[in-house]
């Protein structure tokens, strides 16, 4: 069988520069070394992303409960959240213990993408 070696995300954004400082100095991406007009790549250890400018695209924020995502299990969820608050994301929502065995949080971005923090904490009873 064919092994997947790596996937990236898209995401339409209204402006690119803008969008790529936000995930580079508030979530802690990297720019890949990968470049080409109208898009950034950028990648935080396993996740990588592409962001590409569509000015006249419908905003995600515009889609309301649409523009979820991704959801991203980190190692600790709770410092995470600390750290990207201090640098200026827009928390919806605090960090918190759900039933399904996660700990999660959400942000949104400055095009409206919501994205779902989590952190296992066990199995859910």
């Amino acid at each position: 069988m064919t092994s997947i070696l790596r996937a990236r995300s898209v995401l339409a954004v209204q402006d690119l520069a803008r969008s790529t400082r936000y995930y580079r100095d508030v979530l802690g991406f990297v720019e890949d070394s990968i470049s080409a007009p109208g898009w950034s790549f950028l990648s935080r250890e396993q996740f990588h992303l592409m962001l590409g400018e569509c000015r006249d695209e419908v905003p995600a924020e515009a889609t309301g409960n649409h523009s979820w995502f991704v959801h991203l299990l980190v190692d600790d969820v709770d410092t995470y959240h600390q750290e990207v608050r201090t640098r200026g994301a827009e928390i919806l929502s605090s960090p918190a213990n759900r039933s399904y065995g996660l700990r999660e949080f959400v942000l949104r971005t400055p095009d409206g993408h919501r994205l779902v923090i989590g952190q296992s904490i066990g199995t859910a009873g």
